[in-house]
């Protein structure tokens, strides 16, 4: 029988150089979602990715003095080493960058405008380049970007847009004719109370004030903007505009998009409308969860370094505590549809309550007991007792069925808290029966059997059930039971209860949830990321210094004559080792020689600067920069783009001589 198609994808992820646990949550989310459904026996393509280009990514690359693409290239290669950490199985990783992608949205671009759908007018609006978003009057939030509450500007260029405002009624008619498009329920009432019925606006989809992008097939000033090139990853990842369109006639349409909230009208609104215009069938189900909140605020790059003293950092939790307890704790702490809370104690107490206590507990004290009533062989199970047994038999029995019907809703929460409950009733099982007891009578010895056996059983198939959401710990669990969990690729053998063979070699698995000693864990995690962040201000501050930034502010003529600025001649000049900015030169005024590092090395080379004539602040407090005592500062012109020119004498003049 042909397997079922089944297509998932996450929102491709905007560079932002600093990855948090927050940009965690939908991956594994989508993750897990994926691998349930392959166990399930589907036919799975998982997408993720990142969006590249744009007018926030080119500036930050001028800043750091790279070319995007380069710039890109390096934060792109850190997500992928913390999807490996977290072990996402993905099928493809697109990048916007992609030429087959570019090559492809070109294509779409293109259709759209032939179709009539794409024009070209003059567009003044309200920009928020953080989100790289347009806002009307009456969207922004006390003046400000709803989204993320910065400063907008108005903007005014030439552009091409997109007819949007065209499909309004068909959006809203869709969403009444498709109940379960848009997910949560609660999203659906957002779109049509606050973009919907006030009517939508054709959308702005080119822009001539950046170059990074895209360009117009047939317009070269103007780059494709973010909504198509973005968006149509979904179908460009696919080969959708591209010679070989298999994927695309295999996988689409997709079976959901998973995203946080704060991008739903994009997904909801923006992209069926450019489907439809395309004549493509949409995807089936766009799903929008909550945000993991900390300190009772989205956690944000610009935000979560200024709150509590938490670490978020994915790579540091997956390395501290194991990248299984950071993907249960996404999947299992963040209520269904709403937003969730991280903290490190909520993390902790998570590994302590669920990983440490109920899965540790059970698979410590059955493997222990195996060993010493059965000399660590399954024992046979020939004593059921319906009333002792049927319960938690029946759990496990049905736990494929109940977590199916969780994960149905992209409820990952309840479906990890209907696995933990039936090893919840295993240990209460074990209270129950009392096997220390059983094993002290001969003649309980069958029923001891029985309920050892029981609680085997129960832990195989709470294991394997476990497999798509952690990718550790049940491989060790069912080593421990001399099952190779690389042999499990469905879940065929946790439909029937009863599939562990008798004689089956069990040994006891090390501690793999080592319990946490909450206050001394949350003391050193203080500890360790205040000295973090005390290490990273100083970096900060050795960097301004190293690119000569200075934070401007009104002074007086009293505060201007304190600066002494004196014409000084450079006698010898080297480059700074491991860095490419700075230069060492040696430099004299009059009777003196001082040493100065400076952040020119982009702009002039250690040997054409020997011989120049510069202007120094000589008065400036001496400072080490990469080891070496700067003693003042030479002052450059900087153009919008970056480029440093040196402020020199017109004429010959003595060095040592006074600027006034």
């Amino acid at each position: 029988m042909e397997k079922k198609k089944f297509y998932i994808t996450t929102p491709i992820y905007y560079p932002s150089g600093k990855w948090h646990i927050g940009h965690c949550y939908t991956t594994v989310e989508c993750d897990a979602l994926a691998r349930f459904k392959r166990m399930m026996g589907n036919d799975v393509f998982f997408l993720t990715g990142t969006d590249e280009h744009g007018q926030k990514i080119e500036k930050k690359a001028l800043e750091c003095g790279k070319q995007p693409k380069e710039y890109v290239d390096e934060i792109v290669a850190g997500l992928k080493d913390i999807w490996g950490m977290l072990d996402i199985s993905y099928n493809k990783f697109i990048r916007t960058t992609d030429e087959e992608h570019v090559k492809s949205v070109q294509k779409i671009f293109q259709e759209l405008y032939d179709r009539g759908e794409i024009y070209k007018a003059e567009y003044e609006g309200l920009y928020c380049t953080p989100c790289e978003s347009f806002w009307t009057e009456s969207q922004l939030v006390d003046g400000k970007c709803p989204d993320c509450g910065r400063e907008v500007v108005r903007q005014k260029e030439e552009s091409y847009f997109f007819r949007l405002s065209k499909y309004t009624d068909r959006i809203i008619k869709y969403y009444e004719e498709n109940p379960s498009f848009l997910m949560p329920k609660t999203r659906v009432n957002e779109m049509l109370n606050n973009f919907l019925k006030p009517g939508l606006t054709d959308l702005c989809v080119s822009r001539t004030s950046l170059k990074w992008g895209i360009p117009v097939p047939f317009d070269d000033k103007h780059v494709i903007y973010v909504w198509i090139d973005a968006l149509s990853n979904y179908i460009t990842a696919l080969g959708y505009g591209s010679d070989d369109t298999t994927l695309f006639k295999k996988y689409w349409p997709a079976d959901v998009h998973v995203m946080a909230k704060e991008i739903i009208r994009f997904h909801s609104i923006i992209w069926p409308a450019i489907l439809m215009a395309l004549d493509i069938p949409l995807p089936k189900q766009v799903y929008g969860h909550g945000w993991l909140l900390i300190g009772g605020d989205k956690l944000s790059k610009s935000k979560s370094d200024n709150v509590k003293n938490e670490l978020v950092e994915p790579q540091a939790l997956c390395l501290r505590y194991g990248s299984d307890a950071v993907r249960y704790f996404l999947l299992r702490e963040i209520p269904f549809g709403s937003d969730g809370v991280y903290t490190n104690e909520s993390l902790i107490n998570r590994i302590n309550q669920d990983l440490a206590n109920t899965l540790g507990n059970l698979v410590s004290r059955t493997t222990a007991m195996t060993a010493q009533y059965f000399g660590g062989l399954v024992p046979e199970n020939k004593c059921f007792d319906k009333k002792k047994d049927g319960e938690l038999i029946s759990m496990a029995e049905n736990l494929l069925n109940e977590v199916d019907k969780s994960l149905e809703s992209l409820n990952s929460p309840e479906a990890l808290s209907k696995i933990f409950d039936v090893m919840s009733r295993a240990n209460k099982y074990i209270d129950e029966n009392t096997p220390w007891i059983l094993a002290k009578d001969e003649s309980q010895k069958d029923r001891l059997g029985t309920v050892i056996y029981n609680l085997l059983e129960t832990i195989r198939i709470c294991s394997i059930m476990l497999m798509p959401f952690m990718t550790k710990a049940p491989k060790i669990i069912l080593e421990a039971l001399s099952i190779n969990a690389d042999d499990i690729t469905d879940f065929e053998s946790v439909k029937a209860f009863g599939g562990l063979a008798f004689n089956t070699k069990i040994s006891k698995p090390q501690n793999i949830f080592p319990r946490i000693d909450v206050k001394k864990e949350l003391e050193e995690i203080d500890k360790m990321v205040r000295e973090e962040k005390k290490k990273e201000k100083e970096n900060k501050k050795e960097s301004k210094m190293e690119d000569n930034v200075a934070v401007l502010e009104e002074i007086s003529i009293e505060d201007f004559a304190k600066i002494k600025l004196k014409v000084a001649k450079v006698i010898a000049c080297e480059k700074v080792e491991k860095s490419d900015k700075l230069l060492k030169l040696s430099v004299k005024l009059g009777d003196e020689t001082r040493t100065v590092v400076s952040g020119i090395a982009k702009s002039y080379t250690a040997e054409e600067m020997v011989g120049k004539s510069v202007i120094l602040v000589s008065n400036l407090k001496p400072c080490k920069l990469r080891g070496i005592l700067s003693e003042g500062m030479i002052l450059c012109a900087e153009d919008s783009e970056g480029k440093l020119s040196l402020v020199s004498p017109i004429s010959d003049i003595a060095d040592g001589s006074t600027v006034r």
